[in-house]
Parts: C-alpha cells; structure tokens; sequence
C-alpha cells in the first residue's frame, strides 16, 4: 500500500466548515455538515473531505495537543446552496496533487504520510497549499482496518 501517484484534481463547488480546535472535531462537524447540506436538497458531488492546513506532521501534532488546529471539512455539491455563519459555498481550487491511499484507522495513516512528504522531497517538490484526506467509506459502515482514506498533497 502507499504507492503515490500524480494527478490533477479539477475545482470543486462545495459545502465548507472551519475552526479550530482539535482534530476530533472533524467526526463532529463532518455530520453537521451533511446534516445541513441534505437539508438543502443538495446534490452531493463527491466524498467528503478534510483540509489539512498545517505544513507538517509535527506541527499538526503540536496545534492538536494545544487546541489550536485549523480544521476545514467539506463536501463537494452539484450546485451552489444558502450559506450560514458556519457553512460556507465555495470552489475548492484543483491543483497538480501527490496521491496515496491509507486504508485502516484513521488513527494509523502517520506512515502513508511519511512516505508522502518522503517522495514530495526525494522528487524536488513543495507543498502549494492544504493537504486533502476524502474519506471513501464510512467507519459507522465498515470495520476500523476497511477504512479507505485518499491522501493528497498538492505539489509545485
């Protein structure tokens, strides 16, 4: 598993929540955001997705310990729906993305990324903005080592 690939993700129109906090968070405000869109009779586009804005492992760890984690969750949507404070309708920008897929625990893809930021160095590239993880299927769903997880950093 972690074969990374490159690939071109086009923008997405989606349904957006940010804060910070923890990253624990994100199993809180990921039905909440669904919850909201489904009562727009929105039409989802695609798998839900949390934004990864800090630029490290260890900085992610850091800002989770302290509170402070900038975390974004999304759900791509067919067409544009009513805002809130909390819910914003954006296009998430595509981007020239490394790839890789974790599948297990959520709690386990510290070594997808590794190997990520490993090839990321090893191939001459930066990171040109907030890593992505789409979640495939749904751990209420499946068992903790079915989970599927794509991982992608966008790279220049």
């Amino acid at each position: 598993m972690h074969k990374i690939e490159v690939v071109e993700e086009a923008p997405k129109l989606v349904a957006g929540m940010r804060k910070h906090g923890q990253y624990k968070e994100i199993a809180k405000m990921l039905p909440a955001l669904f919850e909201y869109v489904i009562s727009r009779s929105a039409i989802i586009a695609g798998p839900p997705m949390f934004l990864w804005h800090e630029k490290s492992v260890e900085e992610a760890m850091a800002a989770d310990e302290a509170g402070r984690a900038d975390i974004e969750v999304c759900l791509p949507i067919a067409t544009r729906i009513s805002e809130t404070a909390e819910i914003k309708c954006y296009e998430l920008p595509g981007a020239t993305m490394a790839k890789t897929v974790h599948k297990g625990p959520y709690e386990s893809s510290g070594l997808a990324y590794e190997k990520l930021f490993a090839w990321i160095e090893e191939n001459g590239k930066k990171l040109s903005g907030p890593m992505r993880e789409a979640y495939l299927n749904d751990p209420r769903e499946v068992g903790p080592q079915e989970i599927l997880t794509v991982i992608y950093a966008p790279i220049g």
